[in-house]
This record gives C-alpha cells, sequence and structure tokens, in this order.
C-alpha cells in the first residue's frame, strides 16, 4: 500500500492564536460528561471511565431494544401484553400493571420511559425476548456492537447487582445513539408525566421543566447508585448531551447538569463544516469505470470550537491511495483531521471518517489494464 496522500484545506488565514474555553465548572458528582451529540466530541468530563452502578439509566437500552423490536415488526404500538406475575410484584419505580389488566406496548414504553417502572421493564422484556434472562443476553450483545466496552446488564431495570455496570462514557454512548437511531420515539422522553390504572406520575427529569431546551432524557436512583441524571438540549440545531452519576440529591443532578449543559453552549461554538452529502473532496480511482470518487459526510459534519475560535479551525483531508475500484457508496475512504490554532499553539481537534458519497463500479478490461500500468510507474 502506497504512502498516504494528504489534502490540505484551510478555512481561515488568520494569524491570531486560538484561546482554549475555561475549566468546566466543579461538578459536585461521582462521574460526568459533556457531549456535543452532532460530533461526538466529549467537551469536558470527570472520571468518566469508573465503573458505576447505572440504576434505571439501565431502561436506555431496555427502551433501545424495544424501538428496534417495533420497528422490525417484531411487536406493534397497540398489541395488548400479558403481565406475568414477576412483573407485577417488581419491587422499586413502578407504573402499577396488573396480570388482569390489558396493557399496550405503547402503554408500556410511556411506563418505562415517563414513569421509569420496573414493572413495565420487566413486561417488555417478557414480551419481546420471552424472559427477561434472554432480554439481557440481547442488552448485552447490543452494548457489545454499540462499542460500550465497560459496560455489563444483568437486569432490565437497574436494580442493584455486583455485575450491572456501565460508565459515564458508554452511557453518553448509549444515549447519543437512542437519539440518533429512533428520532420518531425520542420524543417520549419529553412527556412530563403519565397515567396509567388512574395514577399520575411526573417524570422525574426536572429540567424539562427548568429548561425550555431540554427533551430528555432519563433519570436514575438507588441508595448505591446515588442520583443520577443523563440530559439533552438542543439550542438552534446543536444538541449537546451530559451524563452525571452519583449525585447527593434530586436537587444536585438537576442543579449540576444544568451547570455542565450552560457550560457547554456559553463557551463553545456550534460550527457546521459540510452538508449531507456535500463533497468535501473527489479521489482518484484507480481501475473503475470513473476516474474519481465524490468523498464527504452522508450526514453533515458539525462540531464545538471554543467561542470565537470557528475563524481557526484548519482540515487536512488525508486519503488511502490506491483507491482501487469498485468503491461502494457509504465505503470508507478517508479521514478528516481538524486543527485549532497555528503555529506552536495548533493541537489536534478531532479526526472523522470520510466515505464515498456515489458507487464507483469496476471499468471494462482495457481500462483495468491501462491503471494497472499506471499504477506501476507511479
Amino acid at each position: 500500500m502506497r504512502a498516504l496522500l494528504i489534502l490540505i484545506s484551510l478555512l481561515s488565514s488568520s494569524s491570531a492564536q486560538a484561546q482554549p474555553a475555561p475549566q468546566p465548572p466543579a461538578i459536585s458528582a461521582r462521574s460526568w460528561l459533556l457531549l456535543d451529540f452532532g460530533s461526538g466530541q466529549e467537551l469536558a468530563s470527570g472520571n468518566a471511565d469508573a465503573r458505576i452502578e447505572p440504576a434505571s439509566l439501565t431502561k436506555l437500552m431496555t427502551a433501545y431494544l424495544s424501538f428496534e423490536a417495533l420497528k422490525q415488526g417484531q411487536i406493534k404500538p397497540d398489541q395488548i401484553v400479558p403481565v406475568s406475575e414477576r412483573a407485577w410484584k417488581a419491587q422499586g419505580s413502578r407504573m402499577f400493571i396488573e396480570p388482569k389488566r390489558p396493557v399496550t406496548v405503547d402503554e408500556l414504553l410511556h411506563g418505562v420511559i415517563v414513569q421509569s417502572g420496573n414493572d413495565a421493564s420487566i413486561a417488555m422484556a417478557e414480551l419481546i425476548a420471552g424472559s427477561e434472562e434472554a432480554f439481557v443476553l440481547s442488552m448485552n450483545r447490543e452494548a457489545q456492537r454499540l462499542g460500550l466496552t465497560n459496560t455489563h446488564f444483568v437486569n432490565a431495570t437497574g436494580l442493584p447487582d455486583p455485575q450491572h455496570y456501565s460508565t459515564a462514557r458508554d452511557l453518553a454512548r448509549l444515549a447519543a445513539a437512542l437519539i440518533r437511531d429512533f428520532p420518531n420515539d425520542y420524543p417520549l422522553y419529553s412527556i412530563k408525566e403519565y397515567s396509567y390504572n388512574k395514577i399520575t406520575q411526573n417524570n422525574r427529569n426536572r429540567l424539562l421543566w427548568l429548561d425550555p431546551h431540554v427533551d430528555g432524557v432519563k433519570t436514575g436512583h438507588t441508595d448505591s447508585a446515588g442520583y443520577c441524571l443523563i440530559a439533552s438540549a438542543k439550542r438552534d440545531s446543536r444538541r449537546l448531551l451530559t451524563v452525571l452519576l452519583g449525585a447527593d440529591s434530586d436537587g444536585a443532578r438537576t442543579q449540576e447538569s444544568q451547570k455542565l449543559l450552560n457550560y457547554g453552549f456559553q463557551f463553545y461554538d456550534g460550527v457546521k463544516l459540510y452538508d449531507a452529502n456535500q463533497a468535501v473532496s473527489q479521489l482518484r480511482v484507480f481501475k473503475g469505470a470513473q476516474n474519481n470518487v465524490k468523498a464527504g459526510f452522508v450526514n453533515g459534519l458539525s462540531l464545538s470550537v471554543p467561542k470565537g475560535q470557528a475563524a481557526q479551525l484548519k482540515v487536512q483531508l488525508v486519503s488511502q491511495q490506491p483507491l482501487l475500484a469498485p468503491v461502494n457508496q457509504g465505503q470508507r475512504v478517508a479521514t478528516l483531521k481538524l486543527f485549532l490554532g497555528s503555529g506552536e499553539e495548533q493541537r489536534p481537534w478531532g479526526e472523522y471518517p470520510v466515505v464515498a458519497l456515489e458507487a464507483v463500479p469496476v471499468a471494462g478490461i482495457f481500462g483495468r489494464a491501462w491503471d494497472t500500468l499506471r499504477l506501476w510507474f507511479e
């Protein structure tokens, strides 16, 4: 394989030095993280890889698999779900389902998400996988697929167990995947209250009342885990995610999460670099029916930079060469490296995969032969 072909493009030629964002506020929690949803950038964190008890934040995975089952047609929103004795007698927070009272999938999802019902979570697990134990196997497989390398589940509810753990970084990745993969279902997390069986319960995420930009996502609490909250806020087109684990009280988790959101929006700007399917570059293709392929980002690329420093961004496109046909649409063909600042002050600001925006089939025999000769001499 030949050396990398590097294409450099400067967004600005300004000579001013980029200044880092102020230090994040002091956060009173065992573990926490602030994430830019659009780019996946980690803007601030504390003890983010510490294994902790996720409590009811576990239900993000329960909901994720439920949304997937709906998407695949495995279950339907109006489907009547039998309530087992195990689900009925679940400990902890409940939506108060009963064996002799009909309940639908849609009602159970509201119970899982808005009311944080352990009974609803077990009922959904049993519906989808036949038992909570079988459902847990799916939870752990999905955790591996999503790259949650420090996460292990033993139940669908978040009840305490020494082998039931996650990290702030993994939970941020899970929450981001849920918002990204199920945009039509995510609005359930903004519902402030829900009534079932003549019992109305409020969503425990108090930020839904305090910050109009917050539209989710989930709280958790046990005596051993403390008070936990994953929050998401969207201002204009920019979304930030916070994970806060092990606060001392309900009020503390709300206040500390709000501090992180305010810090991210106040001291970082959202910068849109490329639109969806916009060509970043055209890369040379050998042995293809066409000589070049448009490369870019299917969903576009936006990111956060310290306030007022967008002009200091520089980009470097690194393409693996030679690029040989066939090239499939969506195939990774390069890496976009970002830098902030100039001279000795320049520092890396992230790397993002660049994909082919179109397919390039293999050329005919004469085209392939000609490019074989060209590659030999190049």
